[in-house]
């Protein structure tokens, strides 16, 4: 098997509809979504009737822009506002089948039915076939990404490895061992992988057996795609979503660009207004996934893309996002998780010798790192700070402790200095 043929196969009906009939699919599917949603969701219910937003009055996917905008950052607010994750949900939290915890905290309720998240079309997309044995090295603790990823794995005939993140050498026995075809997990890590590999003398292409790599979590370069894929010999494919809607969308074969999946409807909305933005104009993606359960209707991701719908050599007719060309707000996402500042903050305020801080996140060799620059007099309290830092944020950084008045009067809470040829 070649590795272009890995990636061809027989579509789902869904992913071949002309416009007309996507149009009709993502109608029925919105006006069935909205009335469940404003029928036993107490805060949907209150955000239509704030807005004056009728369902029955729904009768074209332009009328979806009456629906005010839902931050990513108001969940973690609203989350807390009582039974039912604030009345976001359609049902209780003792049906679920689990609820995992994000930075922010963000709360990430996953319900019964089969491949919830949604990620069986992506996986496919890029190249995962039965028989496959793939090494999962997302985190399974709290947050959803290991588990997410394992069903629809399981639905394509994988067999999975959850070997988590971290244990270099130990992921790279496993890869050996084991014989793993397919990789999942972020893309720096995989470069990491490749690079502690090769220090202890082993021959990538002769010594693994990878063949399809499913990264997501992070932006990468061209550049370093074609290093991952030469040094390998694989297929590296990308996936977009997040932990509160699952798949947004994936690359094919001809990597130009992500198929929406075929779960969601998508749009490109200004930011500050939340008005829809024309095809290939830049904006925020702005996402509805077909989701009764939590139906986060127009969640704003801060995520910046265009929509193109040229024509793609796949056969998939669906429209697709391009680039993550950069982030709305000062959130940043590094190595997979999103860092939010009033978090940091909440961290600072338990130094009081800490009189001002900043993170700093670059990507030398592709890889994120992250460090952490603290204003303080005789700071004593490093290894408590960087223990409570990595319990609240999940990652730990690279302390600098700095005299007072170092750090320039006006600073960014995150200063985002990572480059991508």
């Amino acid at each position: 098997m070649t590795r272009k043929d890995r990636t061809e196969g027989i579509y789902s009906r869904r992913e071949v509809l002309d416009e007309s009939e996507r149009r009709q699919y993502y109608l029925i599917q919105l006006k069935e979504l909205l009335q469940y949603a404003y029928r036993y969701s107490e805060d949907v219910k209150k955000r239509f009737d704030r807005a004056q937003f009728h369902v029955d009055k729904f009768r074209q996917l332009s009328d979806l822009k009456h629906i005010p905008i839902l931050k990513k950052k108001e969940l973690i607010f609203l989350q807390s506002m009582g039974p039912r994750l604030g009345g976001l949900l359609t049902k209780d939290l003792g049906e679920l089948k689990r609820i995992f915890l994000s930075p922010g905290p963000i709360f990430d309720p996953e319900d019964r039915s089969d491949d919830y998240w949604g990620w069986t079309e992506g996986f496919y997309a890029a190249g995962f076939r039965s028989g496959d044995i793939a090494q999962v090295t997302f985190n399974y603790h709290l947050t959803p990404a290991g588990l997410m990823f394992e069903e629809p794995l399981r639905n394509l005939g994988c067999s999975v490895v959850p070997s988590g993140p971290g244990n270099t050498a130990t992921q790279i026995e496993i890869m050996q061992k084991l014989r793993v075809t397919g990789y999942i997990g972020t893309p720096s890590y995989l470069v990491h992988l490749a690079q502690k590999a090769e220090e202890s003398g082993l021959n990538l292409r002769k010594d693994t057996y990878l063949e399809v790599a499913f990264v997501t979590g992070e932006k990468f370069s061209e550049k370093m795609r074609n290093q991952v894929e030469k040094k390998f010999d694989l297929i590296m494919r990308q996936g977009y979503g997040t932990a509160d809607v699952g798949c947004i969308g994936y690359e094919c074969f001809h990597k130009n660009g992500l198929h929406v999946a075929n779960r969601t409807f998508v749009e490109i909305c200004h930011p500050d207004t939340g008005i829809p933005l024309k095809d290939g104009e830049v904006g925020e993606i702005v996402v509805t996934a077909f989701n009764k359960t939590y139906p986060l209707i127009r969640l704003a991701t801060g995520d910046l893309s265009y929509i193109d719908r040229e024509p793609c050599p796949c056969g998939r007719t669906s429209p697709r996002l391009g680039n993550i060309v950069g982030r709305v707000d000062t959130t940043a996402r590094i190595k997979g998780m999103f860092v939010y500042p009033h978090q940091v903050e909440q961290v600072m305020a338990r130094f009081e010798e800490i009189k001002r801080w900043q993170i700093e996140v670059t990507n030398p060799g592709g890889i994120d790192e992250m460090a952490l620059f603290v204003e303080a007099s005789n700071f004593k309290r490093e290894d408590e700070l960087l223990h409570l830092f990595r319990e609240k944020i999940k990652l730990r950084p690279e302390l600098k402790v700095l005299a007072p008045g170092t750090l320039p009067p006006q600073i960014r809470p995150i200063e985002d200095k990572r480059k991508w040829d």
